[in-house]
């Protein structure tokens, strides 16, 4: 079976507008990095909204939620911007979905060639293959079940957190 793969936007697809000196989204990165990745796995990739997560709501978070839900796969992958992923991580893990969510970004766009993004897609995609069902965060080689984590911003990491 496939993994489905759902673009939230966050920084992972962010490009710089030299004019204006702003990042901004015009589109996924997704197809470009699993081809640079050598990716083989058979995805499913669908883009459900490219917002920044810091400006991300409820509403957002519910609609991310009802993706998984309905997509046929038990295991999903969910690109999300670093500041707010732990919140749409509990989100989903209390929503209760009996499959495997590995949520992943970036601390620098992929657009700049110094991105860590492709790391942590392909790192999400290992992960989502061998744990159990769950909600998940992974990060820098890392994975985090989504109950136990956070997000160290003076450090720029994720790290665990006592349950």
């Amino acid at each position: 079976m496939a993994i489905r793969i759902l673009i939230t936007g966050g920084t992972f697809d962010k490009e710089y507008d030299e004019l204006a000196g702003t990042l901004f989204f015009k589109d996924t990165h997704i197809q470009e990095m699993l081809r640079l990745g050598r990716c083989r796995l058979d995805v499913a990739v669908r883009t459900v909204m490219m917002v920044d997560s810091l400006e991300m709501t409820d509403a957002d978070r519910e609609t991310i939620l009802a993706n998984c839900r309905q997509a046929p796969e038990t295991q999903v992958v969910i690109t999300h911007g670093t500041d707010t992923m732990v919140e749409t991580a509990r989100w989903i893990a209390a929503g209760g979905t009996e499959k495997t969510v590995v949520l992943t970004g970036a601390m620098v766009p992929y657009a700049f060639g110094s991105s860590d993004g492709l790391f942590n897609l392909g790192s999400a995609l290992s992960f989502v293959q061998v744990l159990p069902p769950g909600v998940y965060i992974a990060s820098n080689g890392k994975c985090f079940p989504a109950a136990r984590v956070r997000k160290n911003k003076a450090l720029g990491i994720f790290e665990d957190t006592p349950a």
